[in-house]
């Protein structure tokens, strides 16, 4: 299970923005630093963002686990930065999937930005009139998203797979209309 280190850093800027912590703006300038060498090596095969990983972060992420438990020795864990900490320790081992393979992100931020709009579609359906009404809202909302992500013009799309169904496309063959396998062309 891979942790995301977006939500580890939001912790300690929480703590930061609230209290002004020196804590936790060293453990934000620590973070920092393995965010300098993912741009670094953004577009690269995974192999590549391995072995950069290997050898530049590893050694980061190690100085960091070794910071965080002074600190955690250090401060109240009942503290508001204390609690901060234990939810970092806690994840540390799905913190460091990301080091051990190149195809993994470092966060999760890029699905979360993919998704956002399938949630908040899904949640603004809610005032749709009637359940029916939001669950038919809904799908076409997903619909829309997915041919979204796919790199698919929605509105062609949608066109093109209702034209589809009205012409007697088969039931059974219903997978060629995903958006994923949608060809302008056909």
């Amino acid at each position: 299970m891979a942790y995301c280190w977006a939500h580890a850093r939001r912790k300690l800027k929480e703590v930061f923005d609230r209290d002004g912590s020196e804590i936790a703006a060293e453990g934000l300038r620590r973070i920092a630093e393995f965010y300098k060498v993912e741009a670094e090596i953004r577009g690269m095969r995974p192999g590549q963002r391995l072995s950069a990983r290997q050898t530049r972060t590893a050694p980061l992420v190690a100085a960091f686990g070794e910071w965080l438990q002074e600190q955690r020795l250090r401060v109240s864990a009942k503290s508001r930065l204390g609690e901060k900490l234990a939810y970092i320790h806690y994840h540390w081992d799905g913190l460091q999937t990301f080091l051990r393979d190149g195809r993994v992100e470092i966060d999760s931020n890029g699905v979360e930005n993919l998704i956002r709009p399938i949630a908040l579609n899904r949640k603004n359906a809610l005032f749709a009139g009637h359940d029916e009404g939001g669950k038919a809202w809904g799908r076409i909302a997903s619909l829309i998203e997915t041919a979204k992500i796919n790199g698919v013009e929605p509105f062609a799309y949608l066109k093109a797979t209702l034209e589809a169904i009205a012409d007697g496309h088969p039931k059974s063959r219903i997978d060629e209309l995903l958006p994923w396998n949608f060809n302008p062309s056909s």
